[in-house]
């Protein structure tokens, strides 16, 4: 039986930003709608960052025990056993996208709709059940899909995406990942170093949006020990006896027959079903809102959107935070409440990580630069690689961002995170003691090379040198 529902804010999907933006509406009093066609649980606990995280911690298993030699302890032969490692990955993936659901299970009486919405009006949704839902304000938070470009569309089972490939049931012989963006490099190298092997091909000539040049070279020293990388090339993929031949012409040419392909060339905004000229909202060359990222309206409509939807800053934190911000201002319509957006913030979790945050150099942005192959706590873990650039203000040395691929840098990020936003200074943070030996203890020579760029000295009181013997 059809039935027609009100609320003062319904929210169209029910990921991280959509279950964000609920919560925060109703904790700010309003009579809330959560519409989703599937309730499955997140992206990121069920195709993104979980299951890519177990992949990758079977990964490092494995490659800490083919690497164990260094440290005179003989595992002999590896065997890596790829339906466990998937059926591994599948259990401990729907463990937590089970925690997901149970969430939905505890909201209150009538809050979720299972159907698909469209647009009627600015404030009006049909659904695909039959019913209708009128409401005060809406939040768009429908998430995103993977992008499979033609021809790879037409090649069947053989290509993978990241919502697909976690489902297979046994590592493959052999892997050509298109595409050198976060989901590709992270795939690529887990599954490298699971013994498959991977070639990695990108159009461009860079990967993971690293723009210094040192990084990119330390990157591409570290992932060409496991794998086969192309950039800029254009790649052609025809079905084959076996799987999946490519070919690939521009920096350099070839073809290459693979078990699988994984495309990871990017995840567009799930809008083309909301029917957006009805909600009368302004749209941009590529059919997407546009709006006000610090309220998350969309010009001056009661109308929100949050998360990989809206293509700003496709991450579970941001997502989180948008959906946050969309559900109060949803709530606060007419009015609205403008929120001090974080820095930038990305970690690709290679190993060594990678890691970009705040904001890239301009011309006058000062910069300091420290290696991780010579550097103590790395050459005593058997992992000295890569390097780091820091970026600062002139004048004062205030940090303002940093480009790092090192061992420890996922966590060494979020010490520079928390000093751009309170705007530290490079003198500032060498005031700071490191303690010995510890991987945080290389961020020193580049924070000292802000200083010397700057009127702001190193603290006289602290050694200006690194410690004795590592």
């Amino acid at each position: 039986m059809m039935a027609d529902h009100i609320c003062d804010v319904a929210v169209i999907g029910a990921g991280t930003a959509g279950i964000a933006a609920e919560r925060n509406a109703r904790r700010h009093g309003a009579a809330t709608l959560l519409i989703d066609p599937e309730f499955i649980g997140t992206t990121c606990a069920s195709v993104g960052c979980m299951p890519s995280k177990l992949l990758i911690a079977a990964a490092e298993n494995a490659y800490a025990a083919a690497q164990s030699d260094i440290f005179g302890i003989r595992t002999g032969d590896i065997a890596i056993d790829g339906k466990a490692v998937m059926q591994r990955l599948r259990e401990e993936r729907d463990k937590f996208t089970a925690g997901t659901r149970s969430r939905f299970e505890k909201l209150p009486r009538g809050t979720t709709i299972r159907a698909r919405a469209r647009f009627t009006a600015p404030t009006t949704l049909a659904l695909d059940n039959g019913d209708t839902v009128s409401a005060k304000a809406v939040v768009i938070a429908t998430g995103s899909s993977p992008m499979v470009p033609e021809p790879f569309a037409a090649l069947g089972n053989d290509v993978l995406t990241s919502d697909t490939i976690f489902e297979i049931e046994d590592l493959p012989r052999s892997l050509a990942v298109i595409g050198g963006g976060t989901i590709g490099l992270e795939l690529a190298q887990a599954m490298a170093r699971l013994g498959v092997e991977v070639s990695l091909f990108d159009r461009a000539e860079t990967l993971g949006k690293v723009q210094d040049q040192e990084i990119l070279d330390a990157l591409l020293d570290v992932l060409t020990r496991d794998m086969n990388v192309h950039l800029g090339v254009d790649v052609t993929p025809e079905k084959a006896a076996g799987g999946i031949n490519i070919s690939w012409k521009g920096k350099s040419t070839g073809h290459q027959l693979f078990e699988k392909v994984l495309v990871a060339v990017g995840r567009p905004p799930n809008l083309k079903d909301l029917d957006l000229a009805a909600a009368g909202v302004e749209l941009d060359d590529r059919g997407r809102p546009l709006f006000d990222r610090t309220t998350m309206q969309c010009g001056e409509a009661p109308i929100f959107i949050a998360g990989d939807d809206n293509a700003d800053a496709p991450l579970l934190h941001e997502a989180a935070t948008e959906g946050a911000i969309a559900g109060r201002n949803a709530v606060a319509y007419p009015a609205s409440i403008p929120s001090r957006r974080t820095p930038s913030f990305a970690i690709t979790f290679t190993d060594p990580p990678l890691v970009l945050l705040g904001q890239e150099p301009g011309e006058n942005t000062l910069t300091g630069f420290a290696s991780y192959t010579d550097q103590g706590r790395a050459k005593v873990e058997a992992r000295a690689d890569g390097c780091i650039r820091l970026y600062a203000e002139p004048e004062e040395g205030v940090l303002t961002g940093a480009a790092m691929f090192a061992p420890g840098a996922d966590h060494m990020a979020h010490l520079l995170m928390l000093a751009i936003m309170k705007r530290v200074s490079a003198s500032q943070l060498l005031e700071m003691p490191f303690y010995h030996p510890t991987l945080e203890e290389g961020l020193r020579p580049a924070l000292r090379d802000i200083c010397g760029a700057t009127p702001t000295p190193i603290p006289g009181d602290r050694d200006g040198r690194e410690p004795p013997g590592g």
